[in-house]
Formats: structure tokens, C-alpha cells, sequence
């Protein structure tokens, strides 16, 4: 506890014993009236005055900016990566009591819609703007030159949790953010598109797309975190905690102050990760495979009235195999990656549960606008046919055989394991509809359950609402509630109209007419649009292939009546050829009007940046010298060695025995890491997890300060081995073969560190990760 210096504590005694008792108090002002739609509320002229002594004068009313009375606490939660029909509240298999808790005492959305994809579902709720036209119109690693695709949110679109700070709320963010360009999550910045300077005063949770639950890379504000000891930590256990922290210490300090919280956890994005008792209270629960579940979840769907008593299942797509047909192995492992993938779920639920029972706990629930949106998109389909042990082997083009998975089956869902599961079980819990996440033409994509709680606002208890809505609504629902306008001019700039359409107007009226009438969808040339209940689609490619069948202008289109026909399965086109030529205009002219133009169908093309124009920090370098302290360094960030030959030179201060990591990037699931062991310099090449190639020297290092060199010289080209060799203050002490390397990525979430190796380790280390000598400075080098 911080005390008063003796010269403070005698001012303020003299103050107590010399102020006159008849003085009145200054008082906060109530009445001046502020115009909200310009940020910041522009503060009131300063008075100037005439009189010297201020015992004779007045002070004016204090002036702040507080929200409107009655303003609701925010809660917005958002789960990645999950179907319609996974979650029991929306029929599906998966127990989520939490949500249908929320859901018996708030109202249901069964017609609400997302992007398809992370990053851009995510950009449009935190703003109700179009992803285009906050520039993502795919995931920030993926960007490039074009308006609609770089990456950057423009300045004139501004955050909610921006507009929601300036007009008087406490705003914090917890979990998933995955909206920062790559190449701005380093120490160079800039920060402008980090959480804490896009609106949230508070941020705990990882920057990019997906992280390990169990070693996270995680920040609170721009600050790297480091993990705790703890043999039973989990990420989602984790953020829950410091969100019930921050909401507890928020309103006991400021009771009377409204709070603004986005809780997005990484669940259920792969990797599937969940202790085992979680996993195994679905044991045997998905033995009748993904064909009966997809059944079993609409007949649930039509008796809970989620969906029309006639709605039929939309036709499984061909590349998926009827669960009869598979040997024993594929059911064997294919059930225990979905029973895994439903104790995430469940799991996940039980956090938010916690979550939601310290607002009650705190009186808060009746004045809080709980919004629960049940995914981000679709399933997801990107663990291909078999699933994955190591979802980086799809990156690098090495798929995993079903016997060698089952190696892994007592292990799934732990540590040891970076595991997806197959497209089968996506589109199963994606029910009724064909497809999953990427597929923004279809509801299996783009459709995902929603419940909203606020007794103080809304009448209706365990209701149905069927009004289209769409993810862009979110923002503009939140300021009516909050009885705050859309800002038109922010920091100096005019701010585009707002985009997304409040759905306050269905709180309490099932019957109103929708508003929300027309919307675009677009992701990698899956396009279609939505008009007053007409739905006009063309499928450029399923989510798990990696490249269309036919060109953009080839694409075949369909029609349905959304209205009649809920999961799509009944195509018009042919009987209503004028609509569906009225509707592909209208397409294009929305297209044009958000961005959406030209559309950029590549998709592993997309990830080289200089290909399509994105930025990089290494950008045209061949030589960087890094030092301590450097750590948690992305591939936007990090000099990029697959495929080249390259050279690590490290000036190092050691006394005997030295260990720890000089340079590494990557983890348990593939990586590098040249490091001291037991003072001889040893480098570790982990391809996938699935074989290791060591480099090692004869020598240990003498006490004293050494150059340390390991040079690499590729057989040429990516995934191909080649010579290692360790050299001590120019003395060759170590050779051996590197066997091959991955041509893609190590990892989204183990990057790159120097002097330690964060996350899960490359390899075995001994005694210490981090290096207990001086390391002044590691100079790469890399060359073709």
C-alpha cells in the first residue's frame, strides 16, 4: 500500500482544519446535453474568471461523459468454429446447459447468419460493418492489395467497444481476437489494430486465429504472458477467470458504471483440446456415425419448432462417405474425435456458465444484454476426410494414415495431441444443411444458432424468433439498447453509415417484419444473396478442396425460396429463371458497393504474402540479428528459412555446463531449435512431430565468451533435407543430415523466441529451456 509523504500529509490537514464548512461541494453535471454522434463529446468551453481568491468564486458543475441512464451491461459471447445443429438447444448432440439456461429465460434466433469464416465474422460483430468492408474480406493472414482484402480496418469504421468507451462503458475483451494484420503483432507495431487500441480498455486472450489450449501464446494488453505452473491449466479455464476478476473489480469500484465484454474463446477451433473426463462422458454417444446423427439432430430440430415440421435434410455432398461404408479403424477413430470435439463444446459451455453465474452473483443479470452466438461460422471441414493428430501436417501437404492416429486414441484431446476431426462430422453438425465453415453460399456456413437474455429489456421468455438477422446487427442492436447512435464522425473522420440493422425491434414482437431484407455473402468465390427471403448461391468449391472445379464465371447458380424451404434442399432456378437473373445483379451491384470486387478465389496461393501483395516485417531481408528478450515472433515476423539454406550465428558468455536455447520456432508438432546442452551446441530439427534430426558437437563450450555457428545447406527447394554443420569459434565440431523439412508452416501459435523456446518445446531440453549464459546477440542468414 502506496502512503502520503510527510509534506502531502501536513497539506491536507491544514486543508481540513482551514476550509470553511459553508463552502459548497462541486458536484458532477447531470444536465449538459452532449451530442453522441460525434467522438470524442466534444467537452464544454472553459470558463475564465475575474475574481483572484477562490473563496469568493463558484466552480462549475464537473463535466464527464457517462453512459445514458439505464444503460445495459454487454456480454457478447462468441464460440468458434460450431455448427447449427451441434448444440442441444438447436437439436443437435452436444450438451450445452448453459446456453439453453440463457435460452428458456431469453429468446432464440434460428435465421441469424455469419461471414463463413473467423476473422471476418469477428470484424463484422465488433463493428456492424460488412467484412469487405472493414477490409477482411478473408482471415488477416490471407490479405492482400485489393480494397476489401488488405487486412486493415479503414478509419472510418469504428469499433463498438470504441463507441461504446467514449459514451461512458467500461470495455474489455477476453479469448479470440484474430484481427490484428501479422504484420503488426511484434514489439515494432504500430498497435493500432491491437484490442487495446481498438476500443478495449482491457485485453487477456491471443492475437491470432487458433492457439494450444494447454500452452498458449497469450497477451494482456500488449504484453506477452507468462503461463503458470500448472499441470491442469486450460486456456478457456484460464480467460474466464481473469473476466470474472475484471467484471468483479469493475463494478466494485464503479457500480453505477456500464460494462462492455466480448468473450470469444478458442473453443471449439481446432486443436480439439479438452481433459478426458470431458471426452469421455460422450463415450460411445456418436457410435451410429455422422449419417444417423445428421438424421436424429433435425428430427430433435422439428419437435423443439428450431426448424418447419417439413424441412428436409439438404443432399449430403458425394466426397462425403456414407458411415456404412467405412472399415472398423475409420469408425473407431472417427467417433473418438468426435467424442472429443463434444467434450470441448460441453466444456467450453461450463466456462460461460461460470461466467454468467458471477453476474448473477453481482446482481447484474437483470440489467445485462447477454447476447450468445453459437459459432462463427459453420463446423469446420478443414480436418479434410480422416481428421488430424497434428492439424499442421495438412499445411505441409503430409497427411496422417488413419493406423497412425490410432496410435494416439487413449491420448486424444491432451497435450500430446493438435488434433481436428473430419468433414463428415462438420456437415453432420452443420444440420440440416450440406455444407460447413468456408462455404458462405450455403446456411451451413453461414447459419449459427443465437440467444439474447436482458430481463430488464426484453418480456419474452423462451421464445422463437425467425426475423433474418445477420451478424453485422450486432452492433447497432447494442447502441439502441444502450440508447447510443451510431457515431458520424470519430477522431476527425466521417464515419461510413452503419451497415447492420438493430434487432431490438424483435425483442418483444415475433411477428414483426424482418428489416434486415437484403445481404451479400462472399468467401473464396463462394458467393450468393439474400433478398426477402430469396436466396440465389452458386458453390464455387467445398471447404475441403483445396482448389475449384471450374473458373469464377463457370459457376453454376441455383435458387430457393428461403422462406419454404429452410435447409436449401429444393433448387428453383429453372422455374424461376427472371428471379434468379434479378437476383444475380443484385448481387453484383452489392459487391460493388462493399468491396467485394474483384473476387480472389486462391486460397494456399493467398498465404505467400509477396505474391499477393501483403506486407511483411522481413520483407526483402536476407539477414536480421536478434537478441533476448525477442520472442513470440509470427512467420509475417521471423525470417522465413523453408526451402533455403541459411546460417544462425550466436555470440554467446557461458561458464561450464551451459543450457537453453539460443533461437528456436515451432514446438512439440514441428520446429527448430539450435541450443546448449550440457555446454555443447546442438541443433534439433522436429519435422511434424513425427522424427526428429539432431546436429550435435563433439565439444563442449570452455567458460568464456564463443561465436557459436550452425549453417544449413538445403539440397534445394521446400521440404527437401540437407547438410547441418556446428562450428565453434570457426573450428567444425558437428555434422550430420537433416532428412527433410516441412514446406509450410510450423505453427500459428509456437512461434519463433530467442533465448527460451515458450509453448510446447521442440524438443527435450534437460534442465532448462531458457539459456543460462549471456546470449548478446544470434545473427540468420539464409540464401537460396
Amino acid at each position: 500500500m502506496k502512503r502520503l509523504t510527510v509534506s502531502a500529509a501536513r497539506f491536507l490537514a491544514v486543508a481540513v482544519l482551514t476550509t470553511p464548512l459553508a463552502v459548497e461541494p462541486v458536484t458532477a453535471q447531470q444536465s449538459i446535453s452532449m451530442d453522441r454522434t460525434v467522438l470524442p463529446i466534444p467537452e464544454p468551453k472553459r470558463q475564465t474568471y475575474t475574481e483572484l481568491d477562490a473563496r469568493n468564486a463558484k466552480a462549475p458543475p464537473r463535466w464527464d461523459v457517462k453512459a445514458p441512464a439505464g444503460a445495459p451491461n454487454v456480454v457478447v459471447v462468441l464460440i468458434d468454429d460450431m455448427g447449427f445443429g451441434a448444440s442441444g438447444a438447436f437439436g443437435g448432440p452436444i450438451n450445452m446447459p448453459t446456453l439453453e439456461k440463457v435460452a428458456k429465460t431469453g429468446i432464440k434466433y434460428n435465421r441469424f447468419h455469419t461471414t463463413s469464416l473467423c476473422s471476418p465474422t469477428r470484424v463484422a460483430l465488433l463493428t456492424g460493418y460488412n467484412h469487405h468492408s472493414n477490409n477482411a474480406g478473408s482471415i488477416m493472414e490471407t490479405g492482400t492489395a485489393f480494397p476489401g482484402n488488405t487486412g486493415v480496418r479503414p478509419q472510418s469504421i469504428t469499433t463498438a467497444a470504441e463507441v461504446l468507451r467514449q459514451n461512458g462503458y467500461s470495455t474489455a475483451a477476453f479469448g479470440k481476437y484474430h484481427e490484428t494484420p501479422p504484420w503488426e503483432i511484434s514489439a515494432a507495431g504500430p498497435y493500432d489494430r491491437w484490442p487495446t487500441h481498438s476500443g478495449f480498455e482491457k485485453f487477456y486472450g491471443f492475437i491470432g486465429g487458433e492457439t494450444n489450449q494447454y500452452a498458449p501464446l497469450i497477451y494482456d494488453g500488449t504484453t506477452q504472458v507468462e503461463l503458470p505452473e500448472d499441470p491442469k491449466y486450460h486456456f478457456t479455464t484460464d480467460m474466464t477467470n481473469q473476466a470474472m476478476s475484471w467484471m468483479k473489480f469493475q463494478k466494485a469500484l464503479s457500480p453505477d458504471k456500464p460494462f462492455y465484454m466480448y468473450f470469444a474463446p478458442g473453443a471449439t477451433h481446432a486443436p480439439h483440446h479438452v481433459p478426458a473426463e470431458w471426452r469421455d462422458k460422450y463415450k460411445g454417444k456418436f457410435d451410429q456415425g455422422w449419417d444417423k446423427v445428421r438424421e436424429e439432430t433435425l428430427e430433435r430440430q422439428k419437435k423443439l419448432g428450431i426448424v418447419p415440421a417439413d424441412t428436409k435434410l439438404a443432399p449430403k455432398h458425394k466426397d462425403i462417405k456414407d458411415w456404412a461404408t467405412l472399415s472398423a479403424d475409420e469408425k473407431k477413430l472417427f467417433t473418438r474425435q468426435m467424442e472429443t470435439y463434444a467434450g470441448f463444446a460441453e466444456h467450453t459451455d461450463n466456462e460461460i456458465g461460470r461466467l454468467y453465474s458471477a453476474i448473477e452473483e453481482i446482481g447484474q443479470v437483470d440489467n445485462t444484454l447477454f447476447i450468445y452466438i453459437v459459432g462463427d461460422n459453420g463446423a469446420s471441414a478443414e480436418g479434410q476426410m480422416n481428421g488430424t493428430f497434428n492439424e499442421m501436417s495438412f499445411f505441409n501437404a503430409a497427411p496422417e494414415t488413419v493406423a497412425d492416429m490410432l496410435e494416439h486414441y487413449d491420448e486424444w484431446g491432451g497435450e500430446s495431441t493438435y488434433p481436428h476431426f473430419p468433414a463428415g462430422w462438420a456437415v453432420a453438425l452443420d444440420a440440416p444443411f450440406t455444407y460447413s465453415k468456408q462455404v458462405a453460399s450455403d446456411f451451413g456456413g453461414t447459419r449459427n444458432g443465437m440467444v439474447i437474455h436482458w430481463p430488464n429489456g426484453i418480456k419474452a421468455k423462451g421464445e422463437m424468433r425467425t426475423q433474418f438477422g445477420h451478424v453485422i446487427d450486432i452492433a447497432p442492436t447494442i447502441y439502441e439498447a444502450a440508447k447510443i447512435p451510431a457515431p458520424k464522425r470519430v477522431n476527425g473522420i466521417d464515419q461510413d453509415p452503419i451497415e447492420g440493422k438493430s434487432l431490438v425491434y424483435s425483442f418483444d414482437n415475433p411477428g414483426a417484419k424482418e428489416t434486415h431484407t437484403t445481404q451479400y455473402f462472399e468467401m473464396f468465390g463462394n458467393r450468393a444473396i439474400y433478398s426477402n427471403g430469396w436466396y440465389a448461391r452458386t458453390i464455387h468449391r467445398p471447404a475441403w478442396q483445396m482448389k475449384a472445379s471450374q473458373p469464377l464465371l463457370e459457376d453454376p447458380w441455383e435458387l430457393y425460396d428461403s422462406n419454404a424451404d429452410f435447409s436449401l434442399a429444393n433448387n428453383v432456378a429453372a422455374a424461376n429463371p427472371d428471379k434468379l437473373k434479378e437476383l444475380q445483379a443484385l448481387f453484383m451491384s452489392e459487391a460493388e458497393k462493399y468491396h467485394v470486387l474483384p473476387i480472389d478465389d486462391r486460397l494456399l496461393e493467398r498465404t505467400n504474402a509477396a505474391l499477393v501483395g501483403r506486407p511483411t516485417v522481413m520483407e526483402g531481408r536476407n539477414s536480421v540479428t536478434y537478441g533476448p528478450g525477442m520472442k513470440g515472433m509470427g512467420v509475417d515476423i521471423f525470417i522465413a528459412t523453408p526451402g533455403m539454406s541459411y546460417t544462425m550465428t550466436a555470440d554467446v558468455e557461458v561458464q561450464d555446463g551451459a543450457n537453453g536455447v539460443i533461437v528456436a520456432q515451432g514446438g512439440r508438432f514441428g520446429g527448430f531449435s539450435f541450443f546448449l546442452s550440457a555446454g555443447k551446441p546442438t541443433f534439433v530439427y522436429n519435422y511434424l512431430g513425427r522424427e526428429k534430426f539432431t546436429v550435435a558437437s563433439s565439444q563442449a563450450l570452455t567458460p568464456g565468451r564463443h561465436t557459436v555457428v550452425y549453417e544449413f545447406t538445403s539440397d534445394g527447394g521446400l521440404g527437401k533435407g540437407g547438410l547441418g554443420t556446428i562450428t565453434i569459434d570457426g573450428t567444425k565440431v558437428g555434422e550430420g543430415r537433416i532428412g527433410r523439412t516441412q514446406p509450410g508452416i510450423f505453427s500459428v501459435d509456437d512461434l519463433a523466441d530467442v533465448g527460451t523456446d515458450d509453448g510446447t518445446p521442440v524438443t527435450d531440453y534437460g534442465p532448462s529451456r531458457k539459456f543460462t549464459g549471456t546470449l548478446n546477440k544470434v545473427t540468420i542468414v539464409t540464401r537460396k
